[in-house]
């Protein structure tokens, strides 16, 4: 990062007229390969998800679908192999991704991204699987929060740019925080289950009606970062704000919600309305 960006990062004028716009710099296939690393590393927290909590007995008795192990539709071996076919695969596109946006020069960089891209996998396994899983001790959220919100929002960003800017920190929190909604709204769910399961989530930690104002802070405060960087940067990007009627009325469903199961519902309406902000964003930018 230059000099001049980093004297624009401690200004807290968006409009600043010293600072130079945020760079853009396309590259199609820094754009797909960002796209499969990432649905790889959801995909390989997904199946590690359902590795530890079937062999934990944890999603014995749970709500909602039902999971591949616990259920034995896919015997916990298998899963395992799964797990591993998963990460090589997304490995190998990360390094095609490193390899697309730094060449073979940038060595600090290249070092940097691998190690980050290591860090995700090991993030995206560690959160139900092994003795120590962090996902069974409330540290779920900070972890995606953290790796789903900041890391992939910055991450991505650098990768066309190679610079920060610091606005990008507000789409950063308000992309982290909904994944962290998805999240929280999944363990508002299993509350019940995974108190008796000893999975000490932050549902659990927080209580129910606990939760459910966390729940409300998650959503307004990412409503609040989307808000304060749009107004500063583009009012076409207003348009991205339609992603958040829904989750206005997710939050009157969680309000008035009795039984934890019925949230079941709630899931999808939050994880589709997080994609449309993004893609929303994204194309308004």
């Amino acid at each position: 990062m230059d000099a001049l960006y980093l004297d624009c990062f401690s200004d807290l004028r968006f409009s600043n007229s010293n600072c130079p716009e945020s760079p853009t710099v396309w590259k199609t296939s820094i754009f797909w390969l960002a796209i499969l690393t990432t649905i790889g590393f959801q995909v390989v927290s997904n199946f590690a998800n359902d590795y530890g909590d079937g062999i934990k007995g944890t999603d014995d008795n749970r709500e909602g679908e039902k999971r591949m192990v616990a259920s034995g539709v896919i015997s916990p071996a298998a899963m395992k192999r799964g797990i591993i076919i998963t990460t090589v695969i997304t490995l190998g596109t990360a390094i095609l991704l490193i390899y697309n946006a730094f060449g073979k020069e940038q060595y600090g960089y290249i070092l940097l991204f691998f190690g980050l891209g290591l860090a995700s996998i090991v993030a995206a396994i560690k959160y139900t699987v092994g003795k120590k899983a962090y996902g069974y001790s409330g540290f779920g959220d900070l972890f995606v929060f953290l790796f789903f919100g900041l890391l992939s929002v910055f991450g991505t960003y650098f990768l066309y740019t190679k610079s920060l800017y610091w606005v990008i920190f507000l789409p950063a929190i308000t992309i982290g925080l909904l994944s962290v909604s998805v999240l929280n709204l999944n363990n508002m769910r299993d509350i019940e289950n995974d108190e008796k399961a000893g999975k000490r989530t932050l549902v659990v930690k927080l209580g129910g009606q606990g939760a459910k104002i966390y729940h409300y802070a998650l959503i307004i405060t990412a409503l609040i970062a989307a808000i304060t960087y749009i107004i500063f940067n583009s009012p076409t990007q207003f348009i991205s704000l339609i992603a958040f009627i829904p989750l206005a009325m997710n939050l009157k469903k969680v309000y008035h919600n009795k039984i934890p199961s019925k949230l079941d519902g709630e899931l999808k309406k939050v994880a589709l309305s997080t994609f449309l902000f993004a893609i929303l964003f994204s194309i308004f930018n």
